[in-house]
């Protein structure tokens, strides 16, 4: 008993190179599965529900996909649609399928799964007791719910099995687990779970678990026992140190895999190199929670933004960057009192890229950097009220010395003008888990016929 899974790509849009695409289809498939979303990009693609990757880009990877999935007879699944899995994503996503369908002659039976939430049905479950924080998640109270633009849910493993057994040629999902795309069609055709679910953990995002991360396509098979990862992309292979590694990625513990109303553990797996650059796996163990819930993501609105970048090569900054950022800070402080500016409304950072702007820590003392790109981030109440702070903080990214006993030094604007507004700017505001008595309760089903 088996079941192959060809995933193409780590991402609908990210790119599939067509020769790998054929070579994955050469090892003959029961079903192509890909994700097509993630968070890693922060929250603005939820809170305004739009997708990451350029619709050209995702209707190149379709077509691919859909042409030759029609030819080979089997189904195809995705998950996550349009970035951020809204429904407007999803309708998104759909349209594009349509598109394809209608231009090569092909006949498809599509199923819809929205999984975006209702903020007052999400809050009735919060004032129930029914949502609970993850690890990290901050303090919330019932009007958050409110606040937010988007809610999604993260649909698990069942409504994918629903819309494969009831015949779904291609099967759009809004929000869902990166793993549930993928360990649907083993489930259904009853491998063992546990492999199913490590390995669709191991191969959720194509190539990253090989030799060659950047080769995008990845093979699974899945039997009664354990599984086989197969790279199926250019100069790329996979080794029992990639595949097992991919369990650190997008997770805090590499031996325990949370998913809706499942946890796998694979303390007792096994990973055996095989010929042709394959890995055997087996050994992970399931257990099923006390709870089914899902995953809730909510992101909103939270200000405007102008931010300026300065380019710095003058020697007294570049020998003290931290002392110059707290100087022009002080001086800034004293200016927004006597322009009368209501410091309330705004908030702002300097980040001295090229120093220690992406991790914020101390540096080696003997650290002298050849030189930095200061960004300004101004984030106010109005985007008028960004870009009104940020042109008082014009010149003096531009001149500001690190001692006042010098003529002023010149740095370098990149762009003209300087300030660029950002507009509206977005936060999450939910990592949050929701408890339902039924895996089919928070998403909803849309069957259309291309």
């Amino acid at each position: 008993m088996e079941c192959k899974v060809f995933v193409p790509c780590g991402a609908l849009g990210s790119g599939i190179a067509e020769d790998s695409l054929a070579r994955g289809m050469n090892l003959l498939p029961d079903i192509i599965s890909c994700d097509a979303g993630s968070t890693d990009s922060g929250p603005y693609y939820l809170g305004t529900g739009k997708g990451k990757y350029a619709r050209s880009s995702v209707k190149h990877d379709l077509k691919l996909v859909i042409m030759a999935a029609h030819k080979a007879g089997i189904p195809i699944t995705i998950g996550s649609a349009s970035t951020c899995g809204s429904d407007s994503g999803v309708d998104e996503v759909a349209a594009i399928c349509r598109e394809v369908c209608e231009e090569e002659g092909i006949k498809a039976k599509v199923t819809l799964i929205y999984s975006e939430q209702n903020p007052k049905e999400m809050k009735k479950r919060f004032e129930e007791g029914k949502v609970s924080p993850l690890p990290g998640a901050p303090n919330i109270e019932a009007s958050v719910f409110d606040s937010c633009s988007h809610i999604v849910g993260l649909a698990g493993v069942e409504p994918f099995i629903k819309a494969l057994q009831d015949g779904a040629d291609i099967v759009i999902c809004g929000r869902s687990t990166d793993t549930a795309v993928l360990a649907a069609m083993p489930i259904i055709r009853g491998c063992d779970e546990a492999s199913a679910w490590h390995g669709a953990k191991v191969c959720e995002c194509g190539g990253l678990c090989t030799t060659n991360p950047m080769s995008g396509a990845v093979f699974l098979t899945v039997t009664d026992k354990g599984f086989i990862v197969e790279a199926v992309g250019e100069n790329a292979e996979c080794t029992p140190y990639s595949v097992s590694a991919h369990l650190l990625y997008e997770n805090s513990d590499p031996i325990h895999l949370t998913e809706p109303g499942i946890e796998i553990d694979v303390s007792g797996a096994v990973y055996t190199q095989l010929e042709n650059g394959r890995v055997y796996v087996e050994g992970a163990k399931l257990k099923r929670s006390e709870h089914y819930t899902m995953k809730l993501e909510g992101s909103g609105p939270n200000g405007f933004q102008t931010v300026i970048l300065s380019g710095i090569r003058d020697r007294d900054v570049m020998k003290a960057p931290m002392e110059w950022i707290k100087k022009i800070s002080l001086f800034m402080e004293d200016r927004f009192k006597k322009v009368g500016v209501d410091r309330s409304r705004f908030s702002y950072s300097i980040r001295p890229y090229g120093y220690n702007a992406v991790y914020g820590g101390k540096v080696p003392d003997e650290y002298v950097p050849n030189e930095i790109g200061m960004l300004l981030v101004v984030t106010a109440d109005s985007q008028d009220l960004a870009t009104q702070v940020a042109k008082l903080f014009n010149p003096y990214m531009l001149h500001f010395p690190m001692r006042t006993d010098t003529q002023l030094p010149s740095y370098a604007f990149p762009f003209s003008p300087s300030e660029i507004e950002r507009g509206q700017i977005y936060e999450f505001k939910l990592n949050h888990v929701v408890m339902v008595d039924d895996p089919m309760e928070l998403v909803r089903f849309k069957t259309l016929d291309f």
